[in-house]
């Protein structure tokens, strides 16, 4: 079983910090790295990649942040901003790279760590699609990093990072989970006003869990039993488990 890190750019603007983060990606050995919507990648792009051209031509472009994560078990999102807030004043729990190391130990699949623009990072809806945020702690007086040195950093710190035999749920069964939570939620007549936040914090609270494929079904089987006591049938259940399926594939 294996573990691989996927680095995600987010609409880079520079052609040098692209090439850099190649440059760097092929020091630590790493290869998937996939663009979303970059910049022009001409001659400033390849003499910064230097002998790391290869990872530069080989990455993937997309035009959605969606496409560039689909496939991935965990979304790791990269912040230079410490005890940020996003939405209605949701604090985020932010990790160090090495603490992310330690939660990712044992488990296998493949962990998207996505870096924003250089200019304004992630707006508050990407930010709320995140499993996991992270930040390199720096200083006070000049704390957001070049693109390609954070990308270094992370990945020094996740170099020879050995997998495990503990599988990271698909991103399609979590999604399925976080659909049946929220129309719990709604079951439930839980106050409207708290919804967003609430749903958001039960994301964060199982993504940084790292749930196993069989860890979410279970969760799903107790959500099933708790919609049993309060009369819903098991049909009911069954049509909505495939609204849930139809919405996740579009």
């Amino acid at each position: 079983m294996s573990l691989k890190i996927r680095i995600v750019l987010v609409e880079p603007m520079y052609q040098g910090n692209v090439g850099s983060v190649a440059r760097a990606m092929k020091n630590f050995g790493y290869t998937d790295l996939v663009l979303v919507n970059p910049c022009k990648l001409e001659g400033p792009a390849r003499a910064m990649a230097s002998h790391a051209r290869d990872i530069l031509e080989g990455a993937r472009v997309t035009p959605t942040l969606d496409e560039a994560v689909e496939g991935a078990n965990l979304l790791v999102g990269t912040t230079g901003i410490a005890g940020m807030k996003t939405g209605e004043h949701i604090r985020l729990p932010l990790y160090t790279v090495r603490e992310l190391r330690e939660r990712l130990k044992g488990y296998s699949g493949t962990v998207a760590i996505l870096f924003g623009r250089e200019d304004n990072g992630f707006s508050n809806d990407e930010l709320r699609s995140f499993d996991i945020l992270i930040t390199v702690p720096t200083s006070e007086i000049y704390p957001v990093m070049n693109i390609s040195h954070a990308v270094a950093v992370v990945l020094y710190e996740l170099s020879n990072l050995e997998g495990g035999n503990s599988p990271l749920a698909e991103e399609f069964d979590l999604k399925l989970l976080y659909g049946h939570l929220e129309e719990l939620l709604e079951k439930i007549n839980y106050p409207p006003h708290k919804k967003e936040k609430t749903s958001l914090m039960l994301r964060r609270i199982f993504g940084r869990a790292g749930l196993t494929p069989r860890e979410v079904q279970t969760l799903r089987g107790v959500i099933r039993k708790i919609e049993r006591k309060m009369g819903y049938s098991i049909e009911d259940e069954n049509q909505k488990d495939e609204n849930r399926q139809s919405k996740t594939e579009k």
